[in-house]
């Protein structure tokens, strides 16, 4: 006797072969956006005490600055890893929360980086061997 396939054969469900339900996609965007919120200003915080805490002392808040700087720059790292898997998955408000959580850090990033800059000036360069300075009054001045 021989036997008759009933159907075709079942496939093989991956996370990227059905989109991800609304309610559930939703939900879980906006837990990971406070939750990434939440983690990105205890970081910035702790490291804000940490400068706080050296009063005054300035190897110290330079330090702590640094590391905030570098903290900010690896958490980065976090929300767009989380797009990225969200993508595979096709959860798109999920990738859109990301995708702003992420711009927000960045933004944040660069706004902290450029205070920094400002705050440390590169020191000008020292004058070369040649160079003469003019006095007011010396008849040595070009």
């Amino acid at each position: 006797m021989t036997r008759v396939p009933l159907g075709p054969p079942r496939r093989r469900h991956w996370p990227w072969s059905h989109r991800t339900p609304t309610g559930a996609d939703v939900t879980v965007a906006v837990l990971l956006f406070l939750l990434e919120a939440v983690v990105f200003v205890l970081g910035v915080f702790g490291h804000g005490m940490e400068a706080w805490a050296a009063q005054g002392d300035r190897e110290r808040i330079e330090a702590a600055e640094l590391a905030s700087l570098a903290w900010q720059s690896h958490f980065l790292l976090v929300p767009v890893g989380v797009a990225v898997i969200a993508m595979v998955s096709r959860a798109r408000w999920t990738v859109v929360s990301q995708l702003l959580a992420a711009a927000l850090v960045a933004a944040l990033l660069v706004l902290a980086r450029h205070d920094y800059e400002r705050s440390h000036p590169v020191p000008a360069p020292r004058p070369g061997p040649e160079y003469v300075p003019c006095y007011s009054g010396s008849g040595r001045c070009n």
